[in-house]
């Protein structure tokens, strides 16, 4: 049997994402499906999730909603199990965008990767086209969490995630630690806090 070549270099963290898209009897049994289950529990109707990735959440997410995000390797992973998933420049210059459109702004595990200013600014952006009374889903890792990706800028314990949906304009309505108490993030990496907040009246 020939060898098969090894990947490209630039291919690997395709072939990495592509790893954690799982099917079959595999999804089913992913401790995934636990935290899926929550967000498709805390996310009603139709969904603008901003940094969708491969689509985890995005593909038990009502049909109509639509994910965000900048790599284009998870964008094409997302899109090939048929998901509405747009690069920022491509949702700005689509029909999707439009005041009050979605009924539920994601943000999962999103505001970390972000300089806490820039994060508040990212929520400001999108919640014009959240409608009023239109649900906010903030979920940011603990700090076992925090300190498992390089790639994590900021740390948001529940405060400051409070805080900074608070300046973006949402008003807060509950905060939660998932699946464990908030003591359990010290050591758990997986433990979440997620706020839960709604876009005010404008008028």
């Amino acid at each position: 049997m020939s060898r098969q070549p090894a990947p490209a270099a630039e291919d690997v963290p395709t072939a990495r994402l592509a790893s954690t898209v799982r099917t079959g009897w595999r999804a089913a049994v992913h401790p995934q499906r636990l935290y899926q289950r929550n967000v498709r529990l805390l996310c009603s109707g139709r969904v603008l999730d901003l940094g969708c990735g491969v689509g985890r959440h995005l593909a038990h997410l009502h049909p109509t909603s639509v994910g965000v995000d900048i790599d284009h390797a998870a964008l094409t992973l997302a899109r090939a199990r048929g998901l509405a998933a747009l690069t920022p420049e491509e949702l700005s210059g689509s029909a999707h965008l439009r005041p009050g459109s979605f009924d539920t702004l994601l943000c999962s595990h999103v505001l970390e990767h972000l300089a806490h200013d820039d994060a508040v600014d990212l929520v400001v952006r999108h919640l014009p086209y959240i409608r009023p009374g239109g649900r906010v889903v903030a979920i940011c890792p603990q700090a076992r969490g925090q300190r498992s990706d390089p790639t994590h800028v900021t740390y948001l314990p529940a405060d400051r995630l409070v805080d900074l949906l608070t300046r973006a304009g949402a008003v807060v309505d509950r905060v939660r630690s998932f699946p464990l108490p908030s003591m359990a993030g010290r050591w758990f990496t997986h433990n979440e806090t997620v706020v839960v907040a709604h876009v005010p009246d404008r008028s």
